[in-house]
């Protein structure tokens, strides 16, 4: 054998390794997926086949309650029966392209979760039918102590465990073959509905952020709760006052476009004693933030907010509380002027 012919074939050896490597690691991502596909379609077997078909049979919950609490349930579970069936005989292109044209099914359940679980508490509330079924089912040995609460959320768990198992097939596929392409297409719906989830999580979460603070505030007269409106963060900081009087430590909360400042109320107030009374609140997009000390490492800082009648002088002996002041500020200002 010519010298001249190894170099050639230890480009083809390491070829051939990365192939065989890339196989390894998409047999035991495909092997993973499977076992994991088996255990959460039992999951959901639970619901449909011991709360949604015997509901509908025994008309203990109207239609439209039922469809409110279960939303595209049996839809999802029907989707991943497929998917199993193509896992199990190895069709995984095939199955995984054919899937994820079912994938708009979790955006559409994410967006029913929130006023599912309201109607479900409502109902065990007031349908004592419902209430004795619901409890009777859940006794049950296949539910092993698990309630209708903790397998309600289980697709969102799992949309966020595909989009992981199919990017490792992705990435274990050779650009080359056939199943790529198939695999690519998965990955982008998956990404796509991922994002929409997660954005109506974050929409969700920050009303609830909204109504919190809303809370806090004594009255009504500040309106938090605004379509719109961002929460950023909250905080307690010390004003600097303008004459020679004392620091004032004062609650703040930063929005998207205000920033309000309060003060406790006074803890003996018969109705408002955890409450906080709005001082001030100030527009962002006339506001100019500047640090006034706090580049060193030394003790705290100081922030500048300057508005077009007011400056407020804002102190902390926290450094790294100001600095994270200021980086949410300025991101805030900057925003609401692009």
């Amino acid at each position: 054998m010519s010298d001249l012919s190894l170099p050639f074939m230890a480009g083809s050896n390491t070829v051939e390794e990365q192939r065989a490597r890339w196989e390894r690691k998409r047999s035991r991502t495909a092997k993973e997926l499977l076992e994991t596909e088996h255990k959460y379609l039992e999951q959901l077997d639970l619901v449909v086949t011991f709360f949604v078909k015997i509901l509908k049979a025994k008309g203990t919950l109207k239609p439209a309650v039922l469809e409110t609490i279960f939303g595209p349930l049996e839809s999802i579970y029907s989707a991943s029966h497929v998917l199993l069936l193509h896992l199990e005989r190895g069709n995984l292109g095939p199955g995984l392209e054919n899937f994820s044209q079912n994938l708009e099914l979790y955006g559409h359940y994410a967006e029913n979760l929130e006023q599912a679980n309201k109607t479900l508490t409502e109902q065990l509330r007031k349908n004592k039918s419902f209430r004795r079924f619901k409890k009777l089912q859940e006794t049950r040995p296949q539910f092993q102590g698990r309630k209708l609460e903790d397998l309600l959320p289980l697709p969102l768990q799992r949309l966020h465990q595909y989009k992981h198992f199919f990017r490792d097939l992705l990435e274990n596929t050779s650009p080359d073959s056939a199943e790529y392409q198939r695999l690519a297409k998965a990955v982008k719906s998956v990404s796509e509905v991922s994002r929409w989830v997660q954005d109506i999580i974050r929409k969700r979460e920050n009303s609830l952020q909204l109504l919190r603070v809303q809370k806090l505030l004594k009255g009504q007269k500040t309106q938090v709760l605004t379509p719109g409106r961002w929460y950023i963060r909250e905080g307690w900081l010390l004003v600097v006052p303008s004459k020679g009087e004392e620091l004032k430590r004062r609650m703040f909360f930063l929005f998207s476009d205000i920033f309000i400042a309060t003060k406790p109320c006074h803890p003996l107030h018969p109705l408002n004693s955890n409450k906080l009374a709005c001082q001030a609140v100030y527009p962002l997009h006339q506001c100019v933030v500047d640090k006034v000390f706090g580049h060193t490492q030394s003790q705290g800082g100081l922030l500048s907010l300057s508005f077009p009648h007011k400056t407020l002088l804002l102190m902390s002996s926290d450094q790294q509380d100001i600095n994270d002041w200021y980086r949410s500020l300025t991101a805030a200002v900057r925003q609401l002027k692009a």
